[in-house]
């Protein structure tokens, strides 16, 4: 198989393009770090981990949750959710990407919740996720 030497080139231009964003994106978090690390001041335990403890809550909502991994602190978390406001609820990302999706589960199927209902509920679930995260941090 042969190929043509101005596809190559494009190819090529293409890789180097993507190699210098990447560099250059490297270099900016590089810079980031480093002036947040000046900006830093000394804060106590209890602030650092209570930013920990936002962070981890923040990841187990936004990526074990909606992806439905099921280990013992999201099945506690979901039952939780579920004692609290008395349904089950399935949380999805749609494929275009726009904000996350209630669902709740009923016996015809399941429905969209949207507005105040949404916002009391997803606001339950960061309760309860900042506390089981808490909780079980050593």
């Amino acid at each position: 198989m042969s190929a043509n030497p101005a596809q190559v080139r494009k190819m090529l231009a293409t890789y180097g393009r993507q190699l210098t964003s990447a560099k250059r994106l490297a270099r900016f978090r590089r810079a980031l770090r480093l002036s947040q690390a000046q900006d830093a001041v000394s804060i106590s335990r209890q602030a650092r981990r209570r930013q920990l403890v936002e962070r981890i809550a923040k990841e187990v909502v936004e990526n074990l949750i909606v992806n439905g991994t099921y280990n013992p602190v999201v099945t506690d978390i979901l039952e939780a959710l579920r004692r609290e406001v008395g349904e089950r609820f399935v949380f999805e990302y749609p494929l275009d990407g726009e904000d996350l999706r209630l669902l709740r589960e009923t016996k015809d199927g399941v429905e969209e919740v949207a507005g105040e209902p949404r916002e009391r509920v997803l606001r339950k679930l960061w309760e309860i996720t900042l506390t089981k995260v808490d909780e079980t941090m050593l």
